[in-house]
């Protein structure tokens, strides 16, 4: 067992050691990471190389779509909407909510962020909210950051909380009592994450005058997420969430403006007005993304089962664990994305050969970050197949007993850094998670609460998934010079009293409802 743990957890040794410390950019790392698991999985774990093979494959192929999908769509919108001028708006229209960056950093980073998050997932948020960050002045590597660290705190309600309704359905748990559970979980995280956010930025003195506002930021998404996932289950909770945040602190920026003279905006335009139209057409991609994002949720069955029937589905891998592998076509968010961007660039008279221009050079750009998705995912996926995931999972059940529950987050958390996803994170362990409070003998509110907790752990190892690190680098344009490495360091000194926290609220949950 030994042998096997080691064998298994190499590929994520060697990315941690690779990316902090040796510092190698992850488009480097990655793919040595990728070698490491084909030789373990062929050599220790006794998987055909046709089946690794095809494992490689199907990783491959699903890291294009939809999650590249997802990155070059945000990333073309972005730059689409900057080339059409409309982000220079947004960024006067901003300042007019607050001059002050690390008001800004809440609104656009933890309230829309948390939106975009709820709504799409898959790196939309990170994508997205960070190159918006740097438009109004937050240096790159701390715009990653932010929305690395606001993305963690919401990652369960990501695609309309499609991780809660996976793990609930794999499972067979109610879905509202999985969503519940993993909201209380989250609950104290969601609370100080505002702090933490702005502390990572600056310092403590990045506190100075921002209490309040962290406050009303962390209240205002918990209480509408814990009640809609008590009554609503995960598909509302975390959108109920965003947008209360969003709301409450945009309020409580314009009734009490934040000024600080070493955190204002630089270059903001003080008497700068704009018309209701204009306003419109410079948020339009946003506007569109939202739209058509509602209207293909399940909150309107009948439109999203007419365009998701447009699917492809191929079984790629070879082995007995082989399943279908679905390619959603009109609904996947990089399609809804990409049009977006497409009608707001043809309203904002941008003509088809500005958006070539504008969309060729995203793709030259995004070249290492393709390079690292393809070989992490594939890397995942092959140690999904071989065991390899499950036998890290395995030994640190053997090694702690009844003490599982408080390494259960952890358990999600290594999931969420190995795939970069907490709906794959719920895929791989879900189940794992479920056998492992049977065997300590925990009843069935207990077993719901230990899964749950896979859920929440996986939230938390958002926040060093290379996977999740690279869209954030990439969104903002910084690459080489250990970029990646040194974002990863900062984010592991936040990863682990965080994780340590979820492992003591879970261990002390279950065991009040082991005696209820």
């Amino acid at each position: 067992m030994d042998t096997l743990f080691f064998a298994g957890l190499s590929p994520i040794l060697w990315l941690i050691i690779a990316l902090s410390i040796f510092k190698l950019p992850a488009w480097k790392a990655c793919p040595v990471a990728l070698v490491i698991s084909f030789i373990m999985a062929w050599e220790f774990f006794g998987m055909p190389l046709l089946d690794v093979a095809t494992g490689i494959l199907e990783g491959a192929v699903m890291a294009v779509w939809p999650i590249l999908g997802v990155i070059v769509a945000a990333i073309f919108a972005y730059n689409l909407t900057v080339h059409t001028g409309g982000m220079d708006k947004i960024k006067n229209m901003l300042s007019s909510v607050s001059t002050d960056k690390r008001m800004l950093i809440l609104i656009i980073a933890w309230g829309f962020g948390a939106f975009l998050e709820c709504m799409s997932g898959f790196g939309t948020a990170v994508a997205i909210g960070a190159s918006m960050l740097v438009t109004v002045g937050v240096t790159p590597v701390s715009a990653v950051i932010a929305c690395l660290l606001s993305n963690a705190a919401m990652s369960s309600y990501g695609s309309v909380g499609l991780p809660l309704t996976t793990l609930a359905k794999l499972t067979n748990f109610d879905p509202l009592q999985v969503a519940t559970y993993t909201t209380l979980q989250l609950g104290i995280m969601i609370l100080v994450m505002p702090f933490i956010m702005l502390v990572a930025f600056d310092g403590l003195k990045a506190l100075k005058g921002m209490i309040p506002a962290c406050l009303i930021g962390g209240i205002a998404f918990f209480l509408p997420s814990c009640i809609g996932a008590a009554t609503m289950g995960a598909d509302l909770a975390g959108i109920a969430g965003a947008v209360g945040a969003m709301g409450a602190m945009v309020i409580y920026a314009k009734k009490f403006p934040v000024k600080n003279p070493e955190y204002e905006i630089e270059d903001y335009n003080e008497n700068f007005s704009i018309t209701f139209g204009e306003a419109v057409r410079a948020w339009l991609p946003f506007i569109l993304i939202f739209i058509f994002l509602i209207l293909t949720s399940k909150l309107f069955p009948t439109i999203q089962g007419a365009l998701g029937s447009f699917v492809i589905k191929a079984v790629i891998y070879t082995g007995q664990d082989a399943a279908p592998t679905s390619f959603q076509l009109l609904t996947a968010p990089g399609t809804l994305i990409f049009t977006a961007a497409i009608l707001s660039g043809l309203i904002n008279k941008a003509s088809v050969s500005d958006m070539s221009n504008v969309f060729v050079r995203t793709i030259k750009t995004l070249v290492p970050t393709f390079i690292t998705i393809i070989t992490i995912i594939a890397t995942a996926r092959v140690m999904g197949y071989s065991g390899m995931t499950m036998a890290v999972a395995n030994a640190t059940v053997a090694a702690t007993g009844t003490m599982y529950p408080l390494i259960s987050p952890l358990i999600g958390s290594i999931g969420a850094f190995i795939t970069g996803s907490a709906t794959s994170s719920c895929v791989l362990l879900g189940k794992l998670q479920v056998d492992s409070s049977i065997a300590i003998g925990a009843n069935e509110t207990v077993q719901t609460w230990v899964a749950a907790a896979n859920a929440a752990g996986s939230c938390v190892g958002k926040i060093i998934s290379p996977q999740s690190i690279a869209i954030g680098v990439a969104a903002v344009g910084i690459r080489g010079g250990g970029v990646e490495g040194q974002i990863m360091k900062f984010a592991v000194k936040i990863y682990i009293p965080l994780i340590i926290l979820m492992g003591v609220i879970v261990y002390f949950g279950q065991s009040f409802l082991n005696h209820i």
